[in-house]
């Protein structure tokens, strides 16, 4: 438990875009278990909300910013600790959705993240922003400048609204006081994730000075990560359990035991010694960053559109059916990993035998719907690249060809039984439209939906087998529902 004492001595060294439950239950956590083992109080974090939840904020506010985290092994297995590293916590969301107009709450605290950013004290910037909170095409990484909030950065960027607008003010800041720059790292799910958000700096600073690019590009370090660990939303039924344990806390958040952490090396301005806390600091992320997005989170992709379309609520029952966990292996093993290119000695048998494992830790209650959040910008990650490059190597992919299929049969509101469900994603309105105006008929919707570029990679689009293979999965489970595609699927 922390004294007052100990808060006093803890310095501000790391700003955190996305204050959510992952950052909570993974880095902060790393950075708390790294400050209790050495002593080293330099790496304080400063966590800012972007999003339109200004109570999350003021309760750790009032909290004195300590929670709990409590990591599940197994339903009898858990270990409680609490964390105190977040000194400061800020609101640049607004209470309302609607564009950065200036108007609400928008933007409360934007000044002193600001300058929070341009302190000299400030050494690194972490994210967990998801992918739509980088405004990047997810088929082509181009900067989305006619999205309203982007549009809203170009006019006016010194009021930044944005992830990469306030990086990019930010860094200005910086570079007019003469200072070094902070690093960026991202620890969001998408491949290169630290190229793609430079990328995304770098267009939006092009809309401003070139000699400010220049110099982000000669100066700014953006390495990758990779992170691991399934960190479900809060229910009112964890809360119960927490209290249970003698634990009354209304910003606690709960997670499995497991935890990875990886790290390319690039920090010209320092860091935390993350190696004694496990954090595997390595030349080259991408082999890990790859492995994790294809298999675990292409998993729980397939998961979750199929599950929810069948009226399964949570991953541990989905993988509690032995056609889906054949349906998992068969995708893992025989369409991911052989796209993969990986250290000689790991195992991706194993690897996959402990996604399995960790899929069915029932202590978690991981919503299918939570992760079918955003398909539209998961998907050419999880997925379709992977189907591409085991296309071109003559191989394959019935297992994603079932994924899509379910996941555009998802995005019409209904499941298989015709119960609602909520589609919360950046193009839900436009996937709507696609189905009012061709219907259930897969041999002309899907077409369609194969050629939304902005999700699809066209050349993906245009492979005839994939699309095929695409419409008979559609007609399949539409008509026989998920038990028949399983079953199809396995006799092919």
């Amino acid at each position: 438990m922390y004294i007052p004492e100990e808060r006093a001595c803890i310095e501000i060294g790391i700003v955190h875009l996305g204050l959510g439950a992952f950052h909570r239950a993974h880095q902060a956590v790393y950075l708390e278990r790294y400050r209790q083992r050495t002593g080293d109080t330099g790496w304080g974090v400063s966590s800012v909300n972007l999003r339109a939840n200004v109570a999350l904020v003021d309760a750790l506010h009032e909290a004195g910013h300590r929670y709990h985290v409590a990591e599940y092994a197994d339903s009898e297995h858990v270990t409680v600790r609490e964390v105190g590293v977040i000194k400061e916590t800020l609101f640049t969301g607004k209470k309302e959705v609607g564009d950065c107009d200036g108007q609400g709450s928008w933007g409360r605290d934007r000044e002193t993240l600001l300058a929070r950013l341009a302190s000299p004290e400030t050494r690194i910037v972490t994210l967990t922003v998801t992918e739509k909170g980088y405004f990047l095409s997810p088929a082509s990484g181009e900067l989305l400048v006619d999205d309203p909030l982007i549009a809203a950065d170009i006019a006016d960027p010194e009021s930044p609204c944005t992830a990469p607008g306030l990086l990019v003010e930010g860094l200005e800041r910086r570079r007019a006081a003469g200072l070094a720059p902070f690093t960026v790292l991202s620890c969001d799910n998408m491949p290169d994730n630290g190229k793609r958000t430079r990328n995304a700096v770098i267009q939006l600073a092009e809309r401003r000075d070139a000699t400010l690019v220049t110099w982000i590009k000669r100066e700014v370090a953006f390495p990758c990560s990779m992170v691991d660990r399934i960190v479900p939303a809060m229910t009112e039924a964890d809360f119960a359990r927490l209290a249970e344990l003698g634990i009354e806390d209304a910003n606690a958040v709960v997670g499995e035991a497991f935890s990875q952490w990886v790290i390319e090396d690039d920090f010209p301005e320092g860091r935390p010694a993350w190696e004694a806390e496990g954090v595997e600091m390595v030349a080259d992320v991408a082999p890990f960053e790859t492995m994790k997005l294809r298999m675990l989170n292409g998993s729980h992709s397939l998961l979750a559109y199929l599950g929810v379309l069948d009226g399964i609520e949570t991953v541990a029952e989905a993988v509690s059916r032995d056609d889906l966990v054949a349906l998992l292996r068969r995708y893992m093993l025989e369409e991911a990993a052989p796209t993969l290119a990986m250290p000689e000695d790991t195992d991706l048998a194993a690897y996959a035998e402990q996604l399995l494992e960790r899929f069915a830790n029932d202590s978690l209650r991981h919503r299918l719907q939570q992760i079918a959040m955003d398909g539209s910008q998961k998907l050419p990650q999880r997925w379709l690249h992977g189907a591409q490059a085991r296309l071109a190597a003559g191989g394959e992919v019935p297992c994603t060809a079932l994924g899509v299929a379910a996941w555009i049969r998802y995005t019409a509101g209904d499941d298989l039984a015709g119960q609602s469900h909520p589609v919360d994603d950046p193009l839900a309105s436009h996937l709507a439209g696609l189905h009012a105006r061709h219907g259930g008929e897969a041999n002309v919707l899907v077409p369609a939906f194969l050629a939304v570029e902005d999700v699809i990679p066209p050349t993906l689009a245009a492979e005839p087998g994939f699309a095929e293979a695409v419409v008979t999965a559609y007609t399949t489970l539409t008509r026989h529902g998920l038990a028949g595609a399983l079953a199809a699927l396995a006799r092919a």
